[in-house]
């Protein structure tokens, strides 16, 4: 769920920007007018945008783009790190992106918005105006992180001026490719979809990494966070598989309170799910079995069993490993690189 924040200036502003929040009806929104608001009318705006900044994944602010761009200015990041900022002019006749377009989704927010308003969407990204396949957009639209994110404009910068950029992946492609993207040409700058982040087919290769990994855990009670870290490196080391990849953690249910592996996946911005051990029983035969776990909590495997269930049924990647009372493994959700969805 997003979490937005909207601010606003004036009466007319606090107005719009409880339209705003309508729109984003599914969203978890607060709103901050500081006119309506006394307690907020002498409150400091540099210190709620350095706040929001790190907290939220969308800032709108209902008032002029100056405003939120002397606002936010301070507390920039990156393209990768930055949430979304749309700015909406008090009567609500004009939504602009203003920050993080492409991965933080801000263009999708302010067409969104803008539609939702009756307003005019304001995008000044030269792909999205081009209509050129923009990599970034992709990435977030399919779960996958940009693991060098300043590799963007190089690939960006190629398709705007009309030249080949390359494509490799590790999974199959469905779809029809865009423009000017081409799996077999030589090219100078390209797209690599897959775990392998030091592989540099092109000049100029931006990695997209799908978030389709699913890590298995297990451990002895009271276990530290720095030794269930050590472990995970070490799974991870073995698959060949870039933390980037993981997406959500598992374990049995008599771990759902376990401090180490809570705040593992805390630190990690990991959802945490844990599951019966007739459960884990249901993913079938194959797994590393131990008669000592068996008799502890009624299933003869912990990591590998949970990393699959989360996966929903997928490939085992990696096999249990074992280091310093934590147990890790790795499974894959199946998935494939579409286009023309």
């Amino acid at each position: 769920m997003i979490h937005a924040k909207i601010v606003s200036f004036t009466d007319r502003g606090a107005d719009t920007a409880a339209r705003a929040a309508a729109v984003l009806a599914d969203a978890h929104v607060e709103r901050y007018a500081r006119t309506v608001d006394l307690s907020l009318r002498y409150t400091s705006l540099s210190r709620f945008a350095q706040q929001a900044m790190v907290d939220c994944d969308l800032i709108v602010f209902v008032g002029a783009a100056g405003i939120a761009v002397r606002a936010v200015a301070p507390y920039l990041a990156g393209k990768a790190f930055d949430p979304a900022v749309v700015v909406i002019d008090e009567a609500g006749r004009f939504v602009i992106s203003l920050l993080s377009g492409h991965l933080g989704g801000a263009n999708a927010l302010t067409q969104r918005l803008a539609d939702g308003l009756g307003a005019e969407a304001v995008i000044t990204t030269a792909t999205d105006g081009r209509g050129v396949f923009a990599a970034d957009t992709w990435a977030a639209a399919h779960g996958c992180t940009v693991a060098d994110p300043d590799k963007i404009k190089h690939v960006s910068g190629a398709l705007l001026r009309g030249e080949m950029v390359g494509l490799r992946s590790a999974f199959p492609v469905d779809g029809r490719l865009p423009a000017r993207l081409d799996l077999n040409a030589p090219a100078e700058s390209g797209i690599c979809i897959g775990y392998d982040t030091a592989a540099q087919p092109f000049a100029h290769t931006l990695h997209l990494v799908p978030r389709i990994v699913h890590l298995g855990l297990g451990c002895r009670k009271g276990t530290p966070v720095e030794r269930i870290e050590a472990a995970v490196r070490a799974v991870l080391r073995q698959a060949g598989v870039p933390v980037q990849a993981l997406c959500a953690a598992a374990s049995i249910d008599v771990k759902r309170d376990e401090p180490g592996l809570l705040l593992f996946c805390a630190r990690h911005g990991l959802p945490f799910d844990t599951f019966s051990a007739a459960r884990l029983a249901e993913a079938g035969e194959g797994f590393t079995s131990s008669g000592f776990v068996q008799q502890t909590v009624g299933v003869d495997n912990v990591c590998e069993r949970a990393a699959v269930v989360s996966a929903g049924g997928g490939r085992l990647l990696c096999r249990k490993t074992a280091m310093d009372g934590v147990t890790a493994a790795l499974a894959e959700a199946p998935w494939r690189v579409r286009f023309d969805e």
